[in-house]
């Protein structure tokens, strides 16, 4: 009976891949029993934002071999100010300062681009997320320009992932199965969860963490997602191209994994 359950699943996602107007790809993986279902699962797609859970795994990594950086504070000033998503841009010249994991708050929840590409400076660039990224086996998994940089996007030097190895990470950090502490791994999940915008959440229950990160661009929408439903967690990545309603292809992947899910969560072997 499950297995016919997870045809509907596999059957429903690849309805809403036909029916979105670009490109769609889908990866879930149930954390009880290891199932994948996948959509496109390995086509390599642009992250927009959702690119910036890459660069928080590679800050806490580092968090962890130099004690006491997390808590360093760095001066907001017009020299490292950017454009785009986030509260810096707004912050006076050298009026303020803030610890390295406060930018992190503010990249994953506010997506702030001027705390991203500060801290792509402090991990040691985009070949150290790069490197972190291969040693995991995630060799598509690239960071290869700053936040807002239109002529290095255009030059193609985009940031890009794939479903299966955006949720493989996700998996990873859910099973803490990162080359960072069990501390770390606790606090990259409590960053992750802080509630934020995007259609992920809202066809869950407000009670259910999430732990997550979107990302967008122009004609672009993804989301990496550990959904931690009681009884039955599950990953799921979505990501999008060539159209222009991503996010309701979204919500619509997000209710059908968590119809999918919570169904299994309420019910016994049979």
């Amino acid at each position: 009976h499950r297995a016919i359950l997870r045809q509907k699943l596999e059957v429903e996602l690849t309805r809403i891949a036909q029916e979105f107007d670009g490109v769609f790809g889908a990866q879930v993986i149930d954390l009880t029993d290891g199932t994948t279902i996948g959509v496109n699962a390995e086509l390599v797609f642009p992250q927009g934002s959702a690119i910036k859970i890459p660069i928080l795994l590679e800050l806490f990594r580092r968090g962890d071999a130099r004690s006491g950086l997390l808590k360093e504070r760095r001066p907001m000033t017009d020299a490292v100010r950017t454009a785009g998503s986030g509260i810096i841009q707004y912050l006076g010249n050298g009026t303020s300062e803030l610890a390295l994991e406060d930018l992190a708050v503010l990249m994953i929840v506010l997506s702030d681009n001027t705390a991203t590409n500060m801290l792509i400076d402090e991990v040691g660039g985009m070949e150290a997320v790069n490197r972190t990224m291969g040693e995991l086996g995630l060799r598509q998994t690239k960071l290869q320009r700053k936040m807002i940089r239109p002529e290095a996007s255009a030059r193609g030097e985009e940031n890009i992932s794939t479903p299966a190895e955006a949720a493989a990470l996700m998996v990873r950090l859910a099973k803490c199965e990162l080359p960072v502490s069990a501390a770390g791994c606790r606090r990259m999940r409590e960053i992750l969860e802080i509630p934020k915008g995007g259609p992920v959440p809202q066809p869950v229950p407000g009670n259910i963490r999430i732990a997550f990160k979107p990302g967008g661009i122009e004609g672009v929408a993804t989301v990496w997602a550990l959904v931690e439903l009681p009884d039955r967690p599950y990953v799921l990545t979505v990501m999008t191209n060539y159209g222009g309603a991503g996010d309701e292809a979204i919500r619509e992947a997000s209710a059908a994994a968590y119809d999918h899910f919570s169904r299994l969560a309420r019910s016994t072997p049979y």
